[in-house]
């Protein structure tokens, strides 16, 4: 009989020691300079129209005039939309080689607070829609690039824009070292609680408590307050608010019975049990983000014994952009079932998830219906995003390193975390490096945007006049 040790390796090689994994990592720098990552030279037949047309093709065709408006509103909201240019322009970037389950989109926007299943309210990553196996270097350049961009939108000269940048990279990389610092096992549980923000200094102290408290308003029986209505019947119905909310046809009302039951054997028995107790009393489709504007989204109002309410979300989860547009190889990892993933682009989603978060929604599962792949979570679970552009100048420096810190706590689960880290070293070149191309990828960015502008003015594309 195989050891109880040969069989906890399954079918894979003993894994590297963190030791041996940050050597392999300086020794990369002799392959891959870490100046090499200062670069950013656009490929002469870059087309990033033609990318944008290529996604509005299967979106929804009456809402991607909204998703063009939304993307126009202002530099950092044309960059939310555009993980997939990016992806296209990092794809024969430098690399040294290491990959990580990576979050795909992790833009400064796309961090915030929400409740844990113990109530408690949380600080972490919050979209994973493109999420999946890629170079680690990828999510790094994304959210720096966001910083430099949000800083300008926000009237930041270049060398403080530059100065925020270059911050973000080096808590990056601070943190990944502390991450390494723990037992592997810890990282898996280190969850980023918040604790009234007192490592900060006092106008970050107050944001952070303001936003807590509202954040603790933003539960499923308020959102059912703001946008349903009592029926003659006594039920609770949503009211429209076209484009954002309205109802979906029949034949999609007579088929949410099915895909509720197929999407609560992909949760557990606790929570599948829970469901059960509740009675779907409306559905709607709902516009979402920027970038995720023109796919398939719902909310699903539920009914519990008591009368109390229960919102889900049920989203489309497409191809992610990191595949389609990045290049990168299929997710394979351990704990990840290929069968699986190969028939729900809603499992990579919520698998990816349940990775780089420290907790998750216990609502998380996913389903097909009609061809199209979902995940759903809950809708409104105490969850809300920073006001960006009004943020003072100290806690915008304090919320884009912290934000960095989570994404480097997110890459230290994957075993080639401690190669990153002995890539990166404990000196300032790869942060340097990678605020030099995201200080120039921030001027492509923007070009871009002007691009679609022009193009938009010129007809090419169709621009909603409501937001």
């Amino acid at each position: 009989m195989d050891s109880v040790a040969g069989r906890l390796r399954y079918d894979h090689e003993p894994v590297a020691s963190d030791r041996d994994q940050y050597q392999l990592g300086k020794d990369a720098r002799a392959r891959i300079p870490r100046s090499a990552h200062a670069e950013y030279t656009p490929d002469a037949r870059r087309d990033p129209l033609a990318i944008l047309e290529q996604q509005n093709a299967s979106r929804l065709p009456n809402l991607v005039p909204l998703r063009t408006a939304r993307m126009l509103q202002d530099p950092f909201a044309f960059y939310r939309g555009t993980a997939a240019l990016q992806a296209a322009d990092l794809a024969d970037g430098a690399a040294s080689g290491a990959n990580v389950v990576a979050c795909g989109d992790a833009h400064i926007a796309n961090f915030g607070i929400f409740a844990s299943p113990e109530r408690r309210m949380v600080f972490d990553l919050n979209d994973f829609d493109e999420a999946t196996i890629a170079p680690w270097e990828w999510d790094l350049k994304r959210l720096v690039t966001s910083v430099v961009i949000a800083a300008r939108g926000r009237g930041a000269t270049d060398a403080a824009a530059e100065e925020s940048a270059l911050r973000s990279a080096i808590a990056y990389r601070d943190g990944l070292r502390t991450s390494l610092g723990l037992d592997v096992t810890q990282r898996f549980f280190e969850a980023a609680v918040i604790r009234g923000g007192r490592q900060y200094g006092k106008e970050t102290q107050r944001l952070v408590k303001k936003a807590v408290a509202s954040a603790e308003k933003r539960t499923s029986a308020h959102v059912v307050s703001r946008i349903t209505e009592l029926a003659e019947d006594g039920s609770r119905r949503i009211v429209e608010n076209p484009p954002r909310l309205t109802h979906v046809p029949a034949e999609i009302e007579d088929s949410v019975g099915e895909v509720l039951a197929q999407y609560s054997r992909t949760v557990s028995p606790d929570i599948a049990l829970l469901l059960d107790q509740h009675t779907v009393t409306d559905i709607a489709r709902r516009v979402v983000g920027v970038g995720s504007v023109g796919t398939r989204c719902f909310i699903v109002v539920l009914t519990g014994p008591r009368g109390e309410p229960l919102v889900l979300q049920v989203k489309e989860a497409t191809q992610s952009v990191l595949h389609e547009f990045g290049g990168v190889p299929e997710y394979d990892v351990a704990g990840i079932d290929r069968a699986t993933l190969a028939a729900h682009h809603g499992y990579r989603v919520t698998a990816s998830q349940r990775i780089l978060q420290a907790v998750s929604d216990p609502f998380l599962g996913y389903v097909n219906f009609e061809g199209f792949g979902f995940y759903v979570r809950q809708f409104r679970d105490r969850n809300l995003s920073f006001d960006i552009p009004t943020m003072p100048d100290e806690p915008f420096d304090d919320y884009v390193r912290t934000c960095a810190t989570i994404l480097s706590r997110a890459h230290s689960r994957s075993p080639s975390s401690a190669f990153v880290a002995g890539y990166i070293g404990s000196g300032d070149a790869l942060p340097r490096a990678v605020t030099a191309w995201s200080m120039a990828y921030a001027d492509q960015s923007l070009a871009d945007f002007e691009a679609l502008g022009e193009a938009a003015a010129a007809g090419r594309f169709a621009v909603s006049d409501v937001l």
